[in-house]
């Protein structure tokens, strides 16, 4: 058995080299062996060109699979990057939306000049009822505090009234806004001796975005479109804020007329307001008499 395959092993070496010796000498140009290898090469080429061809229909198949991959792989990163281009964009037109409100709210110091103007960002808003209460972004420690019963005029970007501030803390504020029923303002119409009325929230108009005029002289006459402002009465709010403008009027009671009013201000859409604190009166009869004294003393 061990002979057999000593032999075995050593018949298939003897093939090896015989084939490679043919092999050889075929390639010699001339060689005898050329024309006998001839016929071989007849029946052979065609199967080298058939193994070549799919091969090559292999590589292709497999490069398509890879060109694929990579294509795939190159749309997810296109569309990550249109995504963030998009989302800067977006960005981008807030800023200058926000950037023309912000110039815009610079006209209220020009209108306003004896007042402070403090800017705070809308930070919350009441959930228990509609625009109940609005808390803004600006407290004490920004230098916004109440003393006493004292209280300050909130606008928004464009001068128009939101509300007042009822409340201060260190780092916040509460403001009550126009379309709540605790808050009243006395207000005129817009023009030269115009009627004088006073502007209320009202717990059935505020779902309407409207406020309730009152205090109408039955000598007044009040027209759809007319627009209001503060008429400064009371100290609180100064003159010439504008409110907003007359939805309508009921004159079915003479002594009792009564409209309703749509505030200027889009209060479900606030995202900056500013906040309009007096400047505080220096007192002149100190300086006064303790220069009179001087001057005696001099004298």
């Amino acid at each position: 058995m061990r002979r057999f395959f000593a032999n075995k092993w050593f018949i298939i070496a003897l093939v090896a080299v015989f084939l490679v010796a043919i092999i050889i000498l075929g390639a010699i140009p001339n060689s005898p062996l050329d024309k006998v290898l001839t016929p071989i090469r007849a029946v052979s080429n065609p199967i080298q060109s058939g193994i070549k061809g799919f091969g090559g229909k292999v590589d292709d198949y497999w490069a398509a699979i890879t060109d694929g991959v990579a294509i795939r792989k190159e749309n997810v990163e296109l569309k990550e990057d249109i995504a963030r281009l998009e989302h800067e964009v977006q960005k981008n037109e807030e800023a200058i939306i926000r950037y023309e409100e912000l110039k815009d709210a610079f006209h209220i110091k020009d209108t306003f000049s004896q007042y402070d103007i403090f800017g705070a960002s809308v930070l919350s808003r009441e959930a228990d009822e509609w625009f109940s209460v609005i808390r803004i972004g600006a407290g004490k420690e920004d230098g916004l505090e109440l003393a006493g019963n004292n209280s300050y005029a909130v606008v928004d970007t464009k001068s128009n009234l939101i509300g007042r501030v009822i409340e201060t803390n260190n780092s916040d504020s509460k403001v009550l806004p126009i379309l709540h029923e605790g808050f009243t303002v006395n207000g005129k119409v817009n023009e030269v001796n115009g009627a004088v009325i006073i502007v209320s929230g009202d717990a059935s108009l505020k779902k309407k975005n409207l406020c309730l005029v009152t205090g109408i002289d039955e000598n007044v006459i009040l027209e759809p479109g007319d627009e209001i402002v503060t008429s400064g009465d009371g100290g609180l709010f100064p003159q010439g804020i504008p409110i907003g403008v007359i939805e309508s009027v009921d004159y079915s009671d003479p002594l009792n007329v009564k409209a309703t009013l749509r505030p200027y201000a889009e209060i479900d859409d606030l995202k900056d307001v500013f906040i309009m604190v007096p400047y505080e009166k220096e007192d002149v009869s100190d300086t006064s008499e303790t220069d009179t004294g001087t001057e005696d003393e001099q004298g």
